[in-house]
């Protein structure tokens, strides 16, 4: 059997060898699985080497699964080949600073050019600061000279001068770290974010005084800290690496929160940010909900749940999340009240009540809101958030067709915000559909459509409150309005179809119900049938 091995191997088509790697490939990126295409694209360059964009696309899935190795020998033969783009760059950077190689590093550094995906303007973005803590390695007498270059060129000033205090303390050069703190004030977020690290590292040189004016300067750090960021545990930066890594988790959280921006950038940015530093948070966050963004929820639950000891609330929180977006909810409820142990903040009882809620677990959704509501102030201030607290308990209530218990949470919510008209149409159609005081129900609505008569839900309620009452002309017309605001609504669409029925344009109502069936959940689903069925009966109008 050995000796056949050489003959059955040689009598392998090449071609084949290649199309079959290739397919596999392609199979295994479709399936969100990067190891195994990286693996298939492996094999596929020992078949066919000088295939033309294999390195480059190998690069990628090597990113993209964490496979440093890979990335950085696909990297390596770019460069070598001439193409110097700019995600091939930044690996060999981060290679030579693992390695401590600081000069392999700056000579990277020294050779961004201009490039058809714009790696150029990227280039602009981190090689400053990279440039700085590279010099920092290197034990340079200015270290940041490259980040003071850059904030003079405008945007983003704050953060390049405040990168450039913070490089100034992991130099030793305390002094002029203090000064440039001090002169500075942090404005958009990416300076303030950057500031707080500042504060962080000023503490732990002893800089008290300088990290107390400074964090006064931050707008995020005042009151409640309700930026995912900033419910992060503060980390000082001590040395060149974690500084990088600092700086790159902060540019792939910047552009994960671009409009229409791809997850791409900030995966790559956020991986090699965890290979220079993977106890940083930041970096952690950045690249979990990286992943998350390119449709790898398991992956991102995976990076976050390998990490040995506690996870930070804030990150356990995205956990549960991550954990819920695969399907296992039981499992994300528990790991969400975990997450709010304690004295949580305001924002990650939001979220742990709404996945509660997404999960049908009205009582962890119940448990959260009463601790929300209990968390406010008596000021009028408050009044907006609690009475949308009211609101959202009174709809666990109504779900659990416990109209007694729900009432008085409703009026406590009308008395708070009366002229509201969000509140006005949910206490009136919550009425409606149960048939309660339908004239009064009728008055509420009619006041959430004068205040707000181009929202579609509001419109369909009232359209809905006339069919009841027997105006049927005006409430088809609504209707018909509300139908063309939410044409994929089903709830309005099925009121439509019973308003045309009713008002004796049967062929219309089996037209209009048969979009709602298209678009009904279950329960919709058979009463809609029984329609078509049978036609319009008290029995299976909507409710």
């Amino acid at each position: 059997m050995v000796a056949a091995a050489p003959a059955a191997m040689a009598a392998v088509d090449p071609d084949q060898a290649a199309l079959d790697a290739l397919v596999r490939a392609r199979l295994a990126e479709e399936a969100g699985n990067p190891a195994e295409a990286l693996a298939a694209l492996q094999s596929l360059a020992s078949q066919a080497p000088d295939l033309p964009g294999l390195r480059a696309e190998m690069l990628e899935r090597a990113i993209d699964a964490g496979d440093l190795v890979a990335a950085r020998s696909a990297a390596a033969a770019l460069w070598t080949s001439g193409d110097q783009r700019f995600d091939a760059r930044l690996v060999l950077v981060v290679d030579a600073m693992r390695r401590s190689d600081w000069k392999g590093a700056q000579a990277y550094l020294g050779t961004a050019q201009d490039d058809k995906s714009g790696g150029d303007a990227i280039s602009r973005l981190i090689d400053p600061a990279l440039s700085a803590w590279v010099d920092v390695g290197q034990r340079a007498r200015q270290p940041e000279r490259a980040l003071v270059a850059a904030a003079t060129r405008g945007r983003p000033e704050p953060a390049y001068a405040l990168e450039a205090a913070l490089v100034q303390l992991a130099a030793g050069q305390s002094d002029a770290a203090v000064a440039a703190a001090l002169e500075t004030t942090p404005t958009d977020r990416l300076s303030q974010l950057v500031a707080l690290r500042l504060v962080a590292s000023l503490d732990a040189a002893r800089q008290k005084d300088a990290a107390q004016t400074l964090r006064s300067r931050i707008a995020l750090a005042a009151g409640e800290r309700e930026d995912p960021l900033l419910l992060l545990p503060e980390q000082a930066v001590t040395n060149p690496r974690a500084g990088a890594a600092h700086w790159l988790a902060l540019v792939a959280d910047t552009l994960a929160r671009l409009p229409k921006s791809n997850a791409r950038l900030p995966l790559t940015f956020a991986r090699a940010a965890t290979w220079l530093n993977d106890q940083d948070w930041t970096a952690r966050s950045a690249l979990a909900d990286a992943l998350a963004r390119s449709d790898r929820a398991a992956d991102g639950a995976a990076f976050l749940g390998e990490l040995r000891g506690p996870l930070p609330p804030v990150l356990r929180m995205r956990l549960a999340e991550l954990t819920a977006e695969e399907g296992d909810r039981a499992a994300a409820v528990k790991i969400a009240e975990e997450a709010v142990t304690g004295d949580a903040p305001r924002s990650l009882l939001v979220r742990f009540a709404d996945l509660a809620r997404q999960s049908d677990d009205a009582a962890a959704a119940e448990r959260a809101y009463t601790r929300l509501e209990a968390a406010l102030g008596d000021g009028d201030d408050s009044a907006p958030l609690r009475a949308t607290l009211l609101v959202a308990r009174a709809e666990l209530r109504l779900q659990a067709k416990d109209w007694d218990g729900a009432a008085p949470l409703m009026q406590r919510a009308l008395a708070l915000r009366p002229n509201d008209p969000t509140i006005l149409n949910f206490v009136g159609y919550s009425a409606l559909e149960r048939r309660i005081d339908v004239d009064r129900a009728l008055g509420q609505i009619e006041a959430a459509w004068k205040a707000e008569p181009q929202n579609a839900s509001i419109t369909d309620s009232l359209g809905w409150a006339y069919f009841l009452t027997g105006r049927t002309d005006k409430a088809v017309e609504l209707l018909e309005q509300a139908q063309q605001g939410e044409p994929e609504n089903a709830v309005i669409v099925e009121h439509l179809g019973d308003a045309y029925w009713k008002a004796g344009q049967r062929f219309r109502a089996r037209y209009t119900w048969r979009a709602a069936a298209l678009l009904a959940e279950e329960d919709m689903a058979a009463r809609v049938a029984a329609k078509l069925e049978g036609g319009l009966t008290p029995q299976t109008t909507a409710p």
